[in-house]
């Protein structure tokens, strides 16, 4: 029996490039190869396609061959360039183990669209207004779900510090992990919290602060319904979580630790899963997404975020929810690619 041809797709022209490479290095080491023929589509920081040999350290090497995604789907598959002309190889289906900017909100689900290529994640659409939070928290609340005070800044327009509730975050509308995020206590902070997260995004979201804990559930959609995992909670020392700004996170964060099952009572953690399955579906996502949650003092579940393609390295939240669950990293990959080939027609 044939394996299935596998793209995965890692690495990306944004921020999040590094995680992308890490969550690409843990799938390699989890995905059956007996069963995956997986073939390694690494796109460099300058946006760069090659073909490689799989995510290690030195896969930008010169033994990577050009590489594009061919939106004709009569190839159905990837264009391989060399010195002899192109060869077309044949996908089965797509993995985008891409996070942030240009990998989860849309730009590489519609090439896919295009492609007609079965993939792993939420379409074009899900993807796209799961990147915006605005636009995320505007949906979850026609839907019901409570979501922070916020006000969106646009990229020349000038804010009257006079008029907010600290403490605030400010934010990148549209940017991934906590690249850009500021705590503001005060109104003489505002203006360098804004000039930061416009390095990211023209668009600027100020939120007033949640209080409670920050909670995170993951999702995983199949055609039988949805599956969640166990509950997590983070931990805060001091300040607030900022995922993947450390040096070293496979070491452990340096103000947070993730408690997992989290340690709140069974009303609140069923409060919390069920939250996150209906944001999921009001926000029309497929296959997988980690919604991360606040639980406030007086129990009540708030949207913070939702992540289309979590991290899925060696210390990321969405695998270590599922395996405590009971979905270990290798069956967890091999029914998002069911999904993904058995789903509804694209």
């Amino acid at each position: 029996m044939s394996r299935l041809k596998v793209g995965v797709i890692f690495g990306g022209a944004c921020e999040e490039h590094p995680v992308s490479v890490k969550s690409a290095r843990e799938v390699a080491s989890n995905l059956d190869t007996e069963k995956y023929e997986p073939l390694w589509i690494g796109i460099t920081t300058g946006g760069d396609w090659r073909l490689c040999d799989g995510p290690d350290e030195d896969w930008e090497s010169a033994a990577a061959r050009p590489v594009a995604l061919s939106p004709d789907r009569s190839a159905h598959g990837l264009l391989v360039m060399g010195r002899e002309g192109c060869e077309v190889v044949r996908l089965d289906v797509v993995l985008p183990v891409l996070h942030g900017r240009l990998g989860e909100d849309g730009a590489i689900q519609g090439l896919l669209e295009l492609s007609g290529i079965p993939y792993v994640g939420c379409d074009v659409q899900a993807s796209a207004v799961c990147m915006d939070k605005s636009l995320a928290y505007t949906v979850a609340e026609s839907a019901g779900i409570a979501t922070p005070v916020f006000s969106v800044v646009a990229e020349d327009e000038e804010v009257d510090p006079g008029c907010l509730r600290y403490p605030v975050f400010v934010k990148p509308a549209r940017s991934g992990s906590s690249f850009g995020v500021s705590k503001v206590t005060r109104a003489d902070e505002l203006p360098s919290a804004l000039s930061a997260a416009r390095r990211y995004d023209s668009k600027v979201l100020i939120e007033e602060a949640v209080a409670g804990g920050e909670v995170g559930c993951a999702v995983l959609g199949e055609l039988s319904g949805l599956v969640t995992g166990e509950v997590d909670r983070v931990d805060l020392s001091h300040g607030f979580f900022r995922i993947h700004q450390e040096d070293s996170p496979e070491t452990g964060s340096e103000n947070a630790t993730f408690i997992v099952p989290a340690d709140i009572s069974e009303e609140s953690r069923r409060l919390v899963q069920e939250t996150a399955k209906t944001i999921y579906r009001a926000l029309g996502c497929e296959g997988l997404a980690r919604v991360d949650m606040f639980l406030t003092d007086d129990g009540r579940v708030v949207l913070n975020e939702v992540n289309t393609m979590p991290g899925m390295t060696s210390y990321s939240r969405y695998p270590r929810m599922m395996a405590a669950a009971g979905v270990p990293m290798p069956d967890l990959i091999d029914r998002l690619i069911s999904t993904a080939l058995h789903g509804k027609k694209r």
